[in-house]
This record gives structure tokens, C-alpha cells and sequence, in this order.
């Protein structure tokens, strides 16, 4: 039996995982977690999108983001999970693994031999998840994706190595506690 990267090659394997994993992407987040110095690896990722289309193994929306099933099977978008993957593109260079985390993690990953976990703190759950996230035993260093900048105010995180917005064009900005 032919393993997935036999069959598609270990490029269009990996972002066959990713798509499989994040459940929706753009491009611009598939390049940046899989682009390589070269514009060649640019071309190579845009016609890897493209087979994996063809094939029917992932589906290209209207408005440009990459499905692991069809956009209407797919209720609704996981919008922390997206805005996730933003924050992992920053870091994708140092980084050894990373998936999707359970609850409250969106995506946990591993740089510099450290574990990290990026969750998000909703809007109106930051009570919540500053309870969860101080009952841990063995903590991660967490990076904090919040809706507003205002809300880290309200947030209790024991180590948090950071907190962050993502704008809707995946610009991530980093603030920090005093």
C-alpha cells in the first residue's frame, strides 16, 4: 500500500496536511508556512494548490481560501483557528512541529525547545480562560490571541509569553503585560 506521500509527493502531502488540519487557509497562510528561499517554491506551492483542487481533495472558495471539505459542508469558520495560523506563520521558521491544540489551545507547536500554545480569548471569555489556563499543571508558554487590545487588562494568564491581535489581512501585532 502507497502512503499519501508516495502517492502526491512530500510537498503536496504536507499542505494536504495542513489544509486536513486548520480545516481553512488562504494561500498567502500556505505560503508562509511552506515557502522555501526560492520563487521556485513559490510556483511549486501554487500548482500543488492547483492538483489538489483538480483532485478534489481540498476546495477553493470564492473568496480565496482553501477547504478541507466543501465551504458549505464546513458550518462555520473557526475564526480564532484561522487567526491562529496567522500567528504561527510568525514563527514558522523556528519551528520544529505544530498541530491543533485541545481546548483552549487553537494550535500548539514546538520552537526552541520549548512548547508553546496559542489560544484565543473571545470577546466575553476572558474570565473563562484565565481560569482554565491557571488550573494547568504542566504549563506551556502561551501566546494569547485576543479580538482587542483591550482586553488583556482583564486576563489572569500564568505564563504567557505574549498577547496579539491579527487584522483581517493577517498582520500580527505582539503586546506585552507590565
Amino acid at each position: 500500500m502507497r502512503t499519501r506521500e508516495q502517492i502526491y509527493g512530500p510537498e503536496v502531502s504536507a499542505i494536504l496536511r495542513d489544509i486536513s488540519m486548520y480545516r481553512v487557509l488562504s494561500e498567502e497562510q500556505l505560503l508562509r508556512l511552506h515557502l522555501r528561499e526560492s520563487e521556485k517554491s513559490r510556483e511549486r506551492i501554487s500548482r500543488s494548490l492547483e492538483y489538489l483542487v483538480k483532485q478534489q481533495r481540498v476546495w477553493l472558495s470564492e473568496d480565496g481560501k482553501y477547504y478541507c471539505a466543501e465551504p458549505d459542508a464546513l458550518k462555520e469558520m473557526d475564526k480564532g483557528l484561522f487567526a491562529a495560523v496567522w500567528v504561527l506563520t510568525d514563527f514558522i521558521d523556528q519551528t520544529e512541529f505544530h498541530s491543533v491544540g485541545d481546548y483552549p489551545a487553537k494550535i500548539i507547536f514546538f520552537a526552541g525547545g520549548e512548547v508553546y500554545e496559542i489560544v484565543h480569548a473571545a470577546q466575553g471569555k476572558e474570565v473563562l480562560l484565565s481560569h482554565v489556563l491557571a488550573a494547568g499543571k504542566q504549563p506551556s508558554r502561551y501566546l494569547v490571541l485576543v479580538d482587542d487590545p483591550a482586553q488583556i487588562e482583564e486576563l489572569q494568564i500564568p505564563h504567557a509569553a505574549g498577547y496579539c491581535t491579527v487584522s483581517p489581512d493577517g498582520d500580527v501585532k505582539y503586546y506585552r503585560k507590565e
